[in-house]
């Protein structure tokens, strides 16, 4: 009985130290890493396969602790948010800069050392450009959704290089399907959101736009280029037909969410469009693996 109140804290931290990672963010990571790797490699080397993701997911795991850290205040303002382990007070900022330094430090070497040194090089540009560019332009522009999307479509570039050990043209059609992929994806999930995020002091276009007609225009414009840009990797030769048709299926499905969107701009329309962005991304990397394998 005596060791129960010691073990509940650290149950605590360690649960907070997890969601500093923010986990279901670097699943997705890996998981377009993954199929990077996977469109690249002929055969795939599963060791190889492994280092590439474990080295991605450890990057994209100390980059989302140092967000966190360098959003404390932020967060702290907004009710979606205001619960984090910083803000709460439940860990200290050093704990977010050891952590996040030291899974960051992991990842890099483990993905220069066990892939590539051209991998840890992307994943390095990744890591600064989401928490040096992308996260201070956060408070100040809308555009700001634009410049995440590049760090954030790097993953899958990182698979490729840990795979090849060069960036082909192929690898920038993965990047090109992620990047347009987060728009809508990302203005649903400010949509459901906007209140929130004024509290916090971003402009996201959903704040600032609050008639939501040209939210509504970018993300039907961008589910649309997501459309062209999907049937890609067939034209290419780098899929076959299963996943072109499955590809297309997703494509609509995404389109048609978006077009619901602009047409009703209601909170369940934006849900709606953030789950079925969800299933897209998970439907085409999975595609793709099944596809290649």
């Amino acid at each position: 009985m005596s060791t129960i109140p010691a073990l509940a804290p650290s149950r605590v931290a360690l649960a907070d130290l997890l969601e500093l990672t923010k986990p279901r963010i670097t699943t997705l990571v890996s998981l377009t890493a993954a199929v990077g790797y996977v469109m690249a490699g002929s055969p795939v080397d599963p060791r190889g396969l492994l280092g590439a993701v474990v080295g991605t997911a450890l990057v994209a795991a100390g980059s989302a602790a140092l967000n966190m850290l360098l959003e404390r205040s932020i967060d702290g303002r907004m009710q979606r948010t205001r619960q984090r382990p910083l803000p709460a007070g439940r860990l200290r900022s050093s704990d977010a800069l050891l952590l996040g330094s030291l899974l960051t430090a992991l990842g890099l070497a483990e993905l220069y050392w066990l892939a590539h040194p051209l991998a840890a090089g992307v994943a390095l540009a990744t890591w600064f450009s989401y928490l040096f560019v992308y996260t201070p332009l956060k408070p100040r522009t809308s555009l700001s959704t634009l410049v995440g999307a590049v760090p954030g479509a790097l993953p899958p570039v990182i698979g490729w290089a840990a795979a090849r050990g060069s960036l082909d043209p192929g690898a920038w059609v993965l990047f090109a399907i992620v990047f347009l992929w987060q728009v809508p994806h990302f203005l649903a999930i400010a949509w459901l959101y906007r209140d929130d995020y004024a509290r916090g002091g971003l402009p996201m276009l959903p704040v600032i736009d609050r008639t939501g007609h040209t939210t509504g225009r970018q993300v039907v414009a961008n589910s649309l280029a997501l459309g062209l840009v999907t049937i890609v990797p067939t034209a290419a030769g780098m899929a076959g037909r299963l996943y072109l048709v499955g590809a297309l299926l997703l494509s609509l499905a995404m389109i048609g969410a978006s077009a619901r969107l602009a047409s009703r701009r209601t909170t369940a329309a934006a849900r709606q469009l953030f789950l079925v962005s969800l299933v897209y991304l998970t439907g085409v990397c999975a595609l793709l693996i099944i596809d290649r394998v």
